[in-house]
């Protein structure tokens, strides 16, 4: 069961975030300022209490599968996550209070290019962080022999 809340809560996560880079890229780059803000307030509500505790749940359900397994992937997995998780609440989550601020403001200067800028390289960098971990978890359930179809509960 763990198994399965896990992939979900990790699958939703990335979801999250995937939409929100891309609507971000997409609005700067083709649509109205109007539209821009939009974006901003759908990142904050409903998007980022969706995300948060996805990315939670994905964090603790990690932690209690690999209670007590010193594998290397497993090592490799939760550096990666705390990375993200550092990463999103230092730099994404202030970037977006801001960013939907500014954009409800009307003010699309440099400094919102800037921020918009870093806060797309941090996105990116969640991407790339999750889709690392999908690929781990994948060869960790080939090695221990756990995957949604078997009859255990873990």
């Amino acid at each position: 069961m763990k198994l399965k809340i896990h992939l979900i809560a990790a699958i939703l996560a990335s979801l999250c975030i995937a939409t929100f880079f891309s609507a971000s890229l997409l609005s700067e780059l083709f649509a109205s300022q109007a539209f821009i803000a939009q974006i901003k307030a759908s990142i904050l509500f409903p998007g980022l209490f969706i995300l948060i505790p996805a990315m939670a749940l994905t964090g603790i359900t990690g932690s209690l599968l690999a209670k007590g397994n010193k594998n290397k992937l497993v090592r490799q997995k939760q550096l990666r996550m705390k990375i993200a998780a550092a990463n999103g609440l230092v730099i994404l989550l202030p970037a977006a209070i801001i960013l939907n601020s500014w954009a409800q403001a009307g003010q699309f200067d440099t400094q919102f290019y800037i921020v918009q800028a870093i806060e797309l390289i941090a996105g990116a960098c969640n991407l790339v962080l999750l889709g690392k971990n999908a690929i781990a978890g994948r060869k960790l359930s080939r090695k221990t022999g756990r995957s949604l179809n078997a009859k255990q509960n873990v």
